[in-house]
């Protein structure tokens, strides 16, 4: 295999989890996310700082004195309140906005641990499949050789080495073609873990059988619902409609005229010595200053209304596809009878030895390696993608489906 000189790690499905859970970067910083909105929550619950103000006398006019204060100095301090529920909707529309961070860490971490557990299966069988391939290349190299020889001296026709040639070429030809996928995919699965060793999928031959045999326990419209309950991108937008319901009520929130209020005390500038007034103010709501955020807030709870209704549509239609795709693989598995599986292997041993023994032309010989290599090849492509449909449909349904 072309990734030999790296290290490799045997793991099972549970430790590849494990150490994604832990380690995946992507999944690491989309948490950040979640606290920026617990910050600006927390920004929202703080109120305006007051504002403090001193006045006294900079110059005299009768004398060439600056700042002599005398008797003529005042204070005051002012407070800004928000009205119209202003601060109330600035801090549900953060918490709000933390619900939709929230699902789509959801929804990022269903799809980054559906992409880990697709790739360790192609990764399971791709190797199986260079297994396979190695066992017949080991056989048929050594034949290839053998009839090099022969060949040589003159007692077999140079068309049958030919022939045989052709037969390891093609193994050695879907060889290069599966390895490349393998690089492939441990690229994924070193990005997806954060491990930068090669991953060798652990997964027993009972196990294997077991996740094959596995079927829905809901029919399709059943698991259609399951979508619509648990999907967190669907969820998602439903949450973005509430979401901007409550920006809108923010943004005519802002139209409400805000109160400022405060104590001034003068030393003699006014009626009374050391009087102490208070004040307030208001601006005069002659217009709506903020007509034009209310109108854009109003038109962004219509296109997340039409958005949730298109991605209703877009899921309901996904799951019909994910069920009907892992249907139509499993059902070609399972018309594959485990003896048949059997018998092509006893065949493949009784061809090789009645090869060997002359009982067999080498062109029935080499046909049958040709349908074998294909017929095996292709039962672990139908098993990986049996696998690989079930966990896209488990993905879309984001929740148990399988027994």
């Amino acid at each position: 295999m072309p990734f030999l000189c790296f290290s490799q790690q045997f793991k099972t499905l549970r430790q590849c989890e494990e150490e994604f859970l832990k380690n995946n970067l992507q999944l690491i910083a989309e948490q950040y996310q979640i606290s920026f909105n617990d910050a600006d929550m927390m920004q929202a619950k703080i109120w305006d700082l007051p504002q403090v103000n001193f006045e006294a006398n900079m110059m005299d006019p009768n004398k060439p004195n600056f700042f002599n204060l005398g008797p003529s100095k005042s204070a005051g301090v002012q407070q800004l309140f928000l009205l119209g529920g202003k601060r109330k909707l600035e801090i549900e529309y953060a918490k709000s906005n933390k619900e939709l961070a929230q699902l789509q860490f959801n929804q990022l971490l269903v799809d980054l641990k559906s992409q880990l557990r697709q790739t360790f299966y192609a990764l399971y069988f791709d190797q199986k499949k260079i297994k396979n391939i190695d066992n017949q290349l080991s056989y048929m190299n050594d034949l290839l050789k053998a009839y090099r020889v022969q060949t040589e001296k003159g007692n077999i026709s140079l068309k049958d080495q030919v022939r045989l040639n052709a037969i390891v070429l093609s193994l050695n030809n879907d060889k290069i073609q599966i390895n490349n996928e393998i690089v492939s995919l441990n690229q994924t699965m070193m990005t997806l873990t954060g491990n930068p060793q090669i991953i060798v999928p652990e997964l027993s031959v009972a196990e294997s059988n077991e996740l094959l045999k596995s079927a829905p326990l809901q029919d399709l419209e059943e698991l259609q619902q399951q979508a619509l309950q648990n999907n967190a991108d669907y969820l998602f937008s439903l949450k973005a409609i509430e979401n901007n319901k409550v920006n809108y009520n923010l943004q005519k929130s802002m139209n409400i005229p805000d109160l400022t209020a405060g104590l001034q005390w003068n030393q003699s500038s006014g009626l009374y010595q050391n009087e102490v007034n208070f004040n307030v103010g208001i601006p005069i709501p002659l217009w709506k200053r903020n007509e034009g955020n209310v109108k854009k807030a109003q038109m962004q709870i219509e296109q997340s209304q039409k958005n949730t209704d298109f991605k209703k549509l877009s899921l309901m239609n996904a799951v019909a596809s994910a069920y009907q795709t892992w249907d139509n693989q499993y059902q070609m598995y399972q018309e594959m009878p485990q003896k048949d599986v059997q018998d092509l292997e006893t065949v493949y041993r009784g061809m090789t030895e009645n090869f060997r023994r002359g009982n067999v032309t080498l062109l029935e010989f080499t046909d049958f390696m040709d349908s074998y290599k294909q017929a095996t090849l292709q039962l672990l492509e139908i098993q990986k993608q049996v696998l690989i449909s079930a966990e896209e449909l488990s993905r879309l349904t984001q929740t148990k489906i399988f027994n």
